[in-house]
Formats: structure tokens, C-alpha cells, sequence
């Protein structure tokens, strides 16, 4: 049962990083009528430090207590916002409103871990009329 655990969770790891590295998966296509914000990056971590993500991962312990979703925006006029939707195996768990400043904005939305958090997540990073841009799917783990 253990070997099979183990099997399961490097399947995912290896799938989480290989969703990572490619920037295109789960993002949508710009509307030319409604272009709005353009995510330019978008990465789990576990803290923000000077304004910055600090050590992004796919997988993240229990015991880091605390995780980030970090996102940067560009290419919009006037003031707008995004979210950020956290989801704990399919079920919504919190969504974050996030104010966006033109012409380019940095935000991050974090949330704290409890012992019963484990297990796969993922966040959608959307715009303000909840067209997605990004899905970014992690673990969290022992």
C-alpha cells in the first residue's frame, strides 16, 4: 500500500511540474473585444519576500504552515481585479478578490495550512468577468 502511495504521489509530482513548465496549459485564448489583463507569471510558493515568490514548488509540507499563490499582470488601462479561486479537491475553499493598477501589478493571495489540508489543490487565477488564465494544480503533502 505504501509502494502504491509513493507511485501515486511521484505521478502526480512529475505531471504538477511538467503543468508548471508550460505556460500555455490552462490558459484561454484573449478575447480581441475584452483583452483585458495579460498574467504574465503565475507560481506557487511558500513565502513573499521583497515583493518576490520565494521557493516555488509543486509540492509543499504541512509543516511550512503557510503557502502563496504569486501573480503578476500587465497590458490593461484602468484599474481592474482578478481572483484567485482555491480549491482543495474539487471544492471551493476560499476565493481571493485582488486589486489590479494599470499599466502592470503585482498581487499574491496566501492561505494557511491546517493538518486536514493535505492532498491535491489547485488554484484558478481569473479575470474579473471569471474568464480563467491559468490553473496552477500542487500538493500538499506530510
Amino acid at each position: 500500500m505504501k509502494k502504491r502511495r509513493a507511485v501515486i504521489l511521484f505521478l502526480f509530482l512529475v505531471f504538477a511540474a511538467w503543468a508548471v513548465a508550460h505556460p500555455v496549459l490552462g490558459q484561454e485564448k484573449k478575447n480581441p473585444e475584452n483583452p483585458g489583463p495579460e498574467l504574465t507569471r503565475a507560481v506557487m510558493c511558500e513565502s513573499i519576500e521583497a515583493l518576490e515568490p520565494h521557493n516555488t514548488a509543486v509540492a509543499f509540507s504541512i509543516g511550512t504552515g503557510k503557502i502563496s499563490c504569486f501573480t503578476s499582470f500587465e497590458g490593461f488601462k484602468s484599474a481592474t481585479h482578478a481572483w484567485h479561486r482555491w480549491y482543495r479537491r474539487d471544492a471551493l475553499v476560499t476565493a481571493k478578490r485582488l486589486i489590479l493598477k494599470p499599466p502592470s501589478w503585482s498581487t499574491y493571495s496566501s492561505i494557511q495550512l491546517r493538518e486536514a489540508d493535505k492532498g491535491p489543490w489547485r488554484v484558478e487565477i481569473t479575470t474579473a468577468d471569471n474568464r480563467i488564465l491559468k490553473t496552477l494544480r500542487f500538493s500538499v503533502t506530510d
